[in-house]
């Protein structure tokens, strides 16, 4: 395996380990069983548990972001538009109940290290962000701080949903809060 595939490798695994059991259940041992090399060479691609925890909320957010601009870019209505955006979401819960890495990140906030937390709070802006822009439309007298505090309402609203849904080992219990935020004119 090259060294790209082995980082590659170790980055898939930690991270379905962090959505599956949180940032503090990251283990370098247990990495190192599933890849099939030893816990110290891990070291040679992430030094600490810290490095491996920002390099993967980076790429987390920088994937989000790329699905963003693709789904701006894209003719689609804001119906359509926000359906892919919560599929997202929705995802990592059909994916072995899985959360979202930020959601589950989050939720260890105070237990993350200086760099883990920065690239954590990079996923929540872009999110805020992309959503501003798609939601603008819908509310065009507000003004830029109206329209974030909307845009954060909405983003905490979805991870909310998805951290119920996922209590409850239960996708419909997400699809209908999501409904109902539909339904209550939180989203369209």
């Amino acid at each position: 395996m090259s060294t790209t595939d082995t980082r590659e490798t170790i980055m898939g695994v930690a991270k379905a380990m962090v959505q599956a059991r949180g940032y503090n259940a990251l283990s370098f041992r247990e990495i190192a069983k599933d890849v099939g090399i030893k816990s110290a060479s891990i070291h040679y691609y992430f030094p600490t548990k810290g490095d491996l925890g920002a390099a993967l909320a980076q790429r987390y957010t920088d994937d989000a972001v790329g699905y963003f601009e693709q789904l701006l870019v894209e003719p689609l209505d804001l119906e359509t538009r926000f359906r892919r955006y919560i599929a997202v979401f929705r995802a990592a819960l059909l994916n072995d109940n899985r959360m979202c890495l930020y959601g589950i990140m989050a939720a260890e906030y105070g237990d993350l290290p200086p760099e883990v937390r920065a690239a954590v709070d990079g996923f929540s802006e872009a999110n805020v962000r992309w959503l501003v822009q798609v939601l603008a439309p819908r509310h065009p007298g507000a003004d830029d701080v109206q329209r974030r505090r909307a845009a954060l309402a909405v983003f905490a609203a979805i991870e909310g949903a998805q951290l119920v849904a996922r209590g409850r080992d239960d996708i419909a219990v997400f699809d209908q809060t999501v409904d109902a935020y539909r339904a209550a004119g939180l989203m369209p």
